[in-house]
């Protein structure tokens, strides 16, 4: 028997896609490889997706718990409009469960334990044109769990003329996938390590998902996306596991996807283990370089590995210095503008509507 809900309370939530009623009356959601069977009055995993009176909610809807204006950089996107500003959000909850999150005080709290602004679509793209921001990331937690907002967040954007962006672990069914990311203009996947130990023991989910994921963006989708690697000491920074992980993006991706190493630093339940030495990240690049991947990364580190580099003429393109840019040598083709060779990304320079444009569009977009 179901609870009964008030009208009110139910006409504030918003159903969930990607769910269905399994014989025994629990709802089986599966937007993420989960695949939760989630009782009446429950969550899933993510804590944000309820089981109520029978039908699927979705409590992350128009109610991020973190907003804040980041250089592109910081996603971390090199390839995708450098040097410009992005509106960033994230929600409650996540689908995985990693012992080094760094955003855990969101990503570990249900919907009711943080503290929420109401924010409809259209009014999260006013905001991000009210601060000039040419994109939006959705970021900080798993954007996935709230594919629902992601997407129709997405339309309203897209129709005033901004790009959109997914900060991702890549925990994705095939059957959400393409929905969520059909309005999604650029990514940054998390492959946090390469073997299923990592996987299985430090985050509580399974690596070959987030392969899968990555396959798919790059061969059936649209999507720009980057990759980043965060490196762990002892636990995913070994030589050889960075020589599998690079023989793999060589193989089922290509020589162009950019990849970030980046360095880690003591959170949540991973205060044992010590900050990622500089060295590390040098080491790890020099092999993905050698390897023939040519576009490789540091982060979370004050380096010149940062820096976009010609993989033809060999002369710096981007100038960074952490997440500050001073220099772009690409043009709006993305043409090296020294020697003319192509650089894959979107390096077109943002045009953003007058407010009152803005308005206007998005007052004609249904979601």
């Amino acid at each position: 028997m179901g609870v009964a809900v008030a009208p009110d309370t139910l006409n504030e939530l918003h159903e969930a896609r990607w769910w269905e009623t399994l014989p025994d009356g629990r709802l089986h959601c599966y937007l993420c490889p989960r695949h939760c069977h989630i009782g009446e009055g429950l969550t899933g995993f993510c804590f944000i997706r309820k089981n109520i009176g029978g039908r699927l909610y979705n409590l992350g809807y128009a109610q991020p718990a973190a907003i804040q204006i980041d250089p592109i950089e910081k996603k971390p996107l090199n390839h995708f409009m450098p040097g410009t500003r992005i509106f960033s959000m994230g929600t409650a909850g996540c689908n995985m469960g990693c012992f080094f999150c760094q955003n855990w005080d969101i990503s570990k709290s249900k919907a009711d334990q943080t503290h929420s602004v109401h924010l409809d679509p259209a009014e999260v793209v006013l905001a991000a044109i009210e601060y000039r921001c040419p994109s939006l990331a959705f970021t900080y937690n798993e954007p996935t769990i709230w594919g629902e907002y992601v997407i129709d967040i997405s339309k309203v954007a897209h129709q005033v003329g901004l790009k959109t962006v997914m900060v991702t672990n890549g925990y994705i069914t095939r059957e959400a996938l393409f929905e969520v990311y059909e309005h999604i203009d650029a990514a940054n996947v998390d492959l946090k390590a390469f073997t299923e130990k990592f996987y299985s023991k430090i985050t509580l989910t399974h690596l070959q998902p987030v392969l899968d994921t990555l396959k798919t963006l790059r061969h059936e989708t649209n999507v720009w996306f980057e990759i980043t690697n965060l490196m762990i000491p002892t636990l995913n920074d070994a030589v050889e596991e960075t020589k599998e992980l690079c023989g793999w993006i060589l193989e089922n991706l290509g020589d162009d996807v950019p990849l970030h190493f980046t360095a880690f630093h003591p959170d949540f339940k991973l205060r044992d283990k010590p900050n990622t030495p500089p060295e590390t990240l040098h080491r790890a690049r020099a092999v993905a370089l050698e390897m023939g991947l040519k576009f490789v990364y540091e982060g979370n580190i004050y380096s010149d590995g940062g820096n976009t580099i010609c993989p033809g003429c060999k002369r710096i393109l981007v100038k960074r210095w952490w997440h500050k840019v001073s220099d772009v040598r690409i043009n709006e083709e993305g043409r090296c503008e020294y020697c003319g060779a192509q650089i894959p990304g979107y390096f077109k320079k943002p045009i953003l509507p007058s407010m009152d444009e803005a308005i206007r569009l998005a007052s004609g977009v249904r979601v």
